[in-house]
């Protein structure tokens, strides 16, 4: 237990000072959400990739999908490093670095509003961040506790806490650069880590051969067949793609990851970054969805609901109770790296997001630079707050639709945004109406889904599959309904002098009684 202990208060120490290291970096806006878009390629590659994987994916995704679909479930993994990571940085990477700064775009729902010259979309955008990143944010913490009742037996509530107190104090301080400097420590230690624990667990049974040479001989439910979950394909091939596209291309149309593309510095610093986030996610999203394939295994071992379903939560933190005291310590700041630098981007995405696109211009209409900072540093304590609250609420009550709703924040905002967004960078045919299809089908497919769902109706069995769905379709629908619809010119080749854009829109809608642009003559004064 003292070693344990020791290894929890070296953590904090080191994070909360890097806090107070970087805090000459949050002075300005641009420097506190995102690093005087300065940032080089390990630490925007690592913030990547430790932003991407949290205790959701470690304890939950990974004994869920694990215990589902076996070994095969590694493939989320292969998807999560080449579409999620390489793709998306290939892709995405330079043109939204490019795009951003010649529209002095900070957030997402600001580049929506900038790019096709409407406020309401901004709201809207941001709107739908607020709403799906709460929940998600709340998750966060669910993961920990099953991990830390069983290395420490500490109380749930303990833990959320200090998590929430832990990450408000390096992000108020240091803000972005606080963030990444922190996730790339924390990164480190999860690639050391998964590697070591991997290595540990399948030692409990003999070895790696012994290992799936044991899982080849349990039978999966609907086949007489052995050897389903130790097979390529695994068990369920169409519902095990399902989770390879949600958590894959989900990473293209969700703020606080396309954001890690507005800080990077450079052009070469991208093609860099690119190769070092497939790495990490090769090693840590492969290695915990190869992990959690082995979980059957441990099935006499893990907790089941009455109904004789196993707590997926369950699986992980059983498979590791009986490592040496030194590989749990090691787990428990892997699980905790994992987690505190995605709740750290998901919160200063959120209180940016709420500051500049919803508050700003809105319900206080003149807010100056010091005067934004201090919003961003307050509404993000405040977010941590209701997290942290939901999280306990959800804990100490037998209320299922939290958790629910945070199955679906993933395709409901990519759903969303997906579309709009990578069409936007790319296309000057893209039209308003477009936009406002794709975020009307991204939220209403999903929640529409989940309701249903409640009344044992649901039209799409997986959530997951809905969200997938809605990733696809978002794809496919803004450029269909752009052919009928008037299109938002907006030249995305030759370069626009330094603010027009910004100067336009400003000036805009400051003329329009509504907030919005009425025609395209905006455009063309340009």
């Amino acid at each position: 237990m003292l070693w344990k202990i020791l290894v929890i208060v070296v953590f904090t120490a080191i994070v909360i000072g890097v806090g107070l290291y970087t805090r000459h970096n949050s002075t300005s806006v641009d420097g506190f959400i995102l690093g005087g878009r300065n940032v080089g390629p390990w630490l925007s590659a690592f913030a990547f990739g430790t932003s991407y994987f949290s205790a959701v994916v470690f304890i939950g995704y990974a004994g869920q999908f694990g215990w589902k679909y076996g070994m095969a479930a590694t493939w989320a993994g292969i998807g999560n490093a080449l579409v999620g990571s390489l793709l998306a940085w290939w892709v995405l990477g330079p043109r939204t670095r490019e795009i951003t700064q010649r529209l002095r775009a900070a957030t997402m729902p600001e580049f929506f509003g900038k790019r096709y010259r409407s406020k309401g979309l901004r709201i809207a955008a941001a709107v739908i961040i607020f709403i799906f990143l709460i929940p998600y944010t709340a998750s966060v913490y669910n993961g920990l506790s099953r991990l830390f009742s069983m290395a420490f037996g500490v109380p749930y509530e303990w833990l959320v806490i200090g998590m929430a107190v832990i990450t408000c104090v390096y992000v108020v301080l240091g803000g972005y650069m606080a963030t990444v400097v922190n996730d790339f420590l924390q990164g480190i230690v999860m690639l050391v880590g998964i590697l070591a624990v991997i290595l540990a667990v399948v030692e409990t049974h003999g070895g790696l051969a012994s290992s799936i040479v044991e899982l080849s001989q349990i039978q999966a439910v609907g086949t007489e067949q052995l050897g389903a979950f130790t097979s390529f394909l695994g068990p369920d091939f169409f519902n095990l793609m399902g989770v390879v596209v949600l958590t894959s291309l989900g990473t293209w149309g969700l703020p606080q990851m396309v954001q890690k593309f507005y800080a990077i510095k450079s052009g070469p610093a991208i093609k860099q970054g690119a190769i070092i986030s497939t790495i990490f996610a090769f090693v840590v999203a492969g290695g915990s969805y190869f992990l959690g394939g082995f979980g059957r295994l441990f099935g006499d071992q893990i907790a089941y609901t009455d109904a004789g379903v196993p707590v997926y939560d369950s699986i992980i933190p059983t498979m590791l109770s009986n490592l040496p005291d030194m590989l749990i310590g090691l787990v428990v700041v892997l699980v905790l790296s994992a987690s505190m630098s995605t709740l750290s981007s998901l919160v200063l995405t959120s209180s940016s997001v709420l500051t500049l696109d919803l508050i700003k211009g809105n319900l206080v209409k003149k807010m100056e630079e010091r005067q934004q900072i201090a919003w961003m540093r307050v509404l993000l304590v405040v977010f941590v707050v209701i997290s942290a609250a939901i999280a306990l609420f959800q804990y100490h009550s037998s209320v299922a639709w939290i958790a629910q709703l945070m199955g679906i924040s993933w395709g409901a905002i990519a759903g969303s945004f997906l579309g709009p967004f990578l069409w936007g960078l790319y296309s000057n045919r893209i039209s308003k109406a477009a936009v406002w299809v794709s975020f009307i089908v991204g939220v209403g497919l999903t929640t529409s889904n989940m309701i249903a769902g409640f009344a044992g109706a649901a039209f799409i069995a997986s959530p997951i599959n809905a969200g997938a769905l809605a990733m696809i379709i978002s794809l496919a629908i803004v450029p269909l309904v752009s052919l009928f619809t008037p299109s938002v010119p907006f030249s995305v080749n030759p370069p626009t002098p330094e603010g027009a854009i910004d100067r336009e829109y400003e000036r805009e809608v400051a003329a329009s009684p509504t907030g919005k642009f009425s025609s395209d003559e905006a455009v063309s004064k340009l």
